[in-house]
């Protein structure tokens, strides 16, 4: 079976959509967000969509099987909000470790149900940014004011870390990077949980630029960011969230020219509309995305906010027309 680093070279591996834009089908209530051990839970629980992995499971091995069915190689794990630092609003700390494991065994489960030697499928650890940002004080009156510090962040993501590498999951994914310092404490607590246990795991990030001044929050511009995390030997650099897939181009172009990983892009369904929902058709954003295989700027490519498994599918169905944008010999390669 091949690994991920030689189907990257093959063919344009399709990552799966919104877990988010999904549950939100289901118009879940309270009572979904708790279990047995969570009755008496003092905070209120609802809107935590990590939680679902622990409490409604069916329900999120069944958005995971309806993206791979849809021609997804690559899902991610339900754990965009998995450390002690963004689970402390619900008072939930204690259960990171648990979140990350069962999170990561749910998506294997799946990829174990699809996956053949022809098409084999993989997990992604999704690990997001968490609410707080360690290079921008919260405070205008403030400015150096910081709500998190650096070692701090290591430490959860460490956590959060050993959980989805427990769990199974064969890939990292460090998403919706908008504070390139909160992802380099990521991806610090990544190498050392690798360095420990001996191993080698392929790791993906992806930024999101946040507005039209093509810069991050903060403040990076896409080549800024690349040069920041590219001391680490990434199976590939992308961006995702923010914006649609045409206002993504020119940004997509700039990593495409400079990285010596692989490309990837998760773009929104568009940009939300005055109901905060997102209008673009699965037709019309694999239509735009087909701009991106047409120039070779992309070896992943995926779904953010507002994709559904239509959307997958559509996009999977046009990347079988287009060959990967092409690396240099050995660049997914762990640097010596």
């Amino acid at each position: 079976m091949n690994t991920i680093q030689e189907l990257i070279q093959q063919r344009i591996l399709i990552l799966d959509g919104a877990m988010g834009t999904m549950i939100q089908r289901h118009r879940l209530q309270e009572d979904d967000f708790r279990n047995a051990a969570l009755q008496d839970h003092p905070h209120p629980l609802a809107g935590n969509n990590d939680l679902l992995t622990l409490t409604r499971p069916d329900i999120i091995l069944d958005i995971h099987k309806s993206y791979l069915e849809a021609g997804a190689d690559i899902i991610e794990t339900n754990t965009f909000s998995s450390t002690s630092i963004a689970q402390a609003d619900y008072g939930l700390e204690h259960l990171v470790y648990e979140l990350n494991y069962e999170g990561a065994r749910l998506a294997a489960e799946a990829c174990r149900e699809y996956s053949t030697s022809a098409k084999p499928r993989f997990v992604a650890g999704s690990i997001g940014p968490t609410n707080r940002t360690a290079s921008i004080s919260p405070d205008v009156d403030r400015p150096g004011f910081r709500a998190v510090r650096f070692d701090d962040l290591v430490e959860a993501y460490r956590e959060q870390v050993r959980g989805l590498l427990d769990g199974g999951a064969d890939i990292l994914l460090v998403e919706t990077v908008f504070d390139t310092l909160n992802a380099k404490a990521a991806l610090f607590a990544i190498q050392q949980m690798a360095e420990e246990r001996g191993i080698q795991v392929p790791v993906m990030v992806s930024g999101t630029i946040t507005d039209a001044s093509g810069r991050t929050l903060s403040g990076q511009t896409a080549q800024a960011f690349l040069i920041s995390v590219s001391h680490v030997p990434l199976l590939s650099i992308g961006l995702n969230c923010a914006l649609g897939a045409e206002p993504l181009t020119p940004y997509l172009d700039v990593l495409s020219e400079h990285a010596p990983f692989a490309v990837s892009a998760h773009p929104n369904a568009g940009l939300p509309n005055e109901m905060g929902g997102y209008d673009e058709t699965p037709e019309s954003m694999a239509s735009q995305i087909e701009t991106y295989m047409k120039r070779g700027l992309v070896n992943i490519i995926g779904g953010c906010c507002g994709t559904t498994p239509e959307h997958i599918k559509a996009i999977a169905e046009v990347a079988q027309h287009y060959s990967p944008r092409q690396l240099e010999p050995n660049a997914n390669e762990p640097h010596v």
